[in-house]
This record gives structure tokens, sequence and C-alpha cells, in this order.
């Protein structure tokens, strides 16, 4: 367990990436390198089914620790830009399902950590935005790749070149986040939404992340491809075997995740 990030595991194989640096949780490099080792060992633990990132009932994330980096110059962010990334690119490619819940303040950083998630749950006072060009950069772990995925390039642009902050109403209507509840439901709704996954097949749903994730970066022909392989692969497991046979015996099945 790390200093300011911990999973935390739950009840049904939900387990929670907590992030407690207080007072605004701002992502400093330590706290990306525990996010980083977080969503490993999220990846590597058969009973983790489905994960939560969650940064506490007053805020989520109000972006990265500008008193660190105020300093750094060009050589020495080169070398720091790409584990940046990559620390936000662990927590996507954890192959479950993970919600951000999402209170207070998901900005910069913060936002970039709730776009590598593959759901935004926020409470209904959240503010969520770019703020970087404000500070004369862009967005550099990921912000401006799946924030344009996300609500499309128009909207991205316009986000990204403002800086602006939207609230939780807006970010429902442009596809940012998909759900809005009151600030004191989010971790009960994010839980929610994933815990009916917790006892699915883990291998098809690992395969579907990977097949939807994956073709996004591809042309159709080569996504088709990924997707016959992946499928196909399924065929290899025991969740495959006890998911026809109960459809054929009409019974619920009984997944393993094997």
């Amino acid at each position: 367990m790390g200093e300011f990030v911990k999973l935390e595991t739950g009840k049904g194989g939900i387990a929670v990436i907590r992030l407690d640096r207080p007072k605004m949780n701002a992502l400093n490099m330590q706290v990306q390198e525990e996010l980083r080792a977080a969503a490993h060992e999220a990846t590597a633990r058969d009973d983790v089914r489905a994960v939560i990132v969650y940064g506490g009932e007053k805020v989520f994330a109000a972006g990265a620790d500008i008193k660190e980096m105020a300093d750094m110059g060009y050589v020495a962010m080169s070398a720091r830009a790409r584990d940046l990334s990559s620390a936000f690119d662990a927590v996507a490619r954890i192959p479950k399902p993970v919600v951000a819940a999402i209170t207070g303040y998901a900005l910069g950083g913060g936002c970039e950590l709730a776009l590598a998630c593959d759901w935004r749950v926020a409470a209904d006072d959240a503010k969520l935005g770019q703020p970087e060009i404000l500070l004369g950069i862009i967005p550099g772990a990921g912000g401006t790749q799946r924030l344009a995925r996300l609500v499309g390039p128009a909207r991205a642009k316009d986000l990204i070149f403002s800086g602006r902050m939207v609230d939780a109403e807006e970010a429902y209507r442009i596809g940012l986040v998909d759900r809005v509840v009151p600030a004191a439901d989010v971790f009960t709704a994010a839980n929610e939404l994933v815990e009916k996954f917790a006892e699915g097949p883990a291998q098809a749903l690992k395969a579907a992340k990977q097949a939807i994730d994956g073709g996004l970066d591809v042309d159709l022909a080569t996504g088709l491809a990924w997707e016959s392989q992946l499928f196909a692969g399924l065929f290899a497991t025991d969740d495959k075997t006890e998911g026809m046979a109960a459809f054929v015996e009409k019974r619920a099945a009984k997944f393993t995740g094997r």
C-alpha cells in the first residue's frame, strides 16, 4: 500500500483505488507512481473483479501538483512526461470494469484520471475540466486524446482551449460523465454500477474491454480481426462452457472467472 493511494478490497470482489492526499488529492509524482502500483495490483489479483476509483467525500482530484512542476524545464519534463501518461494508462488498462466516483473537483490530471476509467459517476455539485491552458501548457496525461474520443473533437477543443470548468449537468449532457447523483450517493451509485459485473464472466468482460478499447485505435478491418481473435479465445474458458450449458439447461450461470 502507498502513502497516498491504497487498493482497498470490498464486498463481492469490488475493490477501491482510494486517493487520500489532503487537501485536494494533488497528483504529484509519488501519487502518480502509487496509482500505477495500485492499478497493477488490481490487474493481477483474481479476487478483484471490478474497481472504483475514489478520492473521498470532498474531492476526487484537483489536478497535478503545480508547485512540483513549476521549476521543471523541457529536459526534466521530457524525461517525466511519458511516465506521467503511463501511470494513468495503467488505470485505463485494468482488464476489469472500472468506474470513477467523482466528488468535488476533477480538474487537470484529476479529469484525466476519471477519463481513464470506463464510466464516471459524478456528484450533482461536481466540477470537471482541463484548465492546463491557463498555465501555458496542455493536458499531458491523456486529456487531449481520451477527452476527444469521449465527447468529440469540437467539444474537447472547447474545454481544452478555454480551460473552463463544467458543472455536472453540462458534463452529463456532453457525455463526459455517465450518471449524476446527489453528492452523498456518489460512492453507492458507483458501486451499484459495477456490482452487477463482479459475478460475471471475468474473461469475457476482459475480452470485451480489450476489443472495444483496442478497436478505437485501429481501422475497422483490423478491429474486426482483433474482435474475432478475442471471441475465439473465449471458447477455451470454463465460463464459456458454463454459460452455454446454463442457457441450454434454462438456469442461471455460475461463473468462476476462469
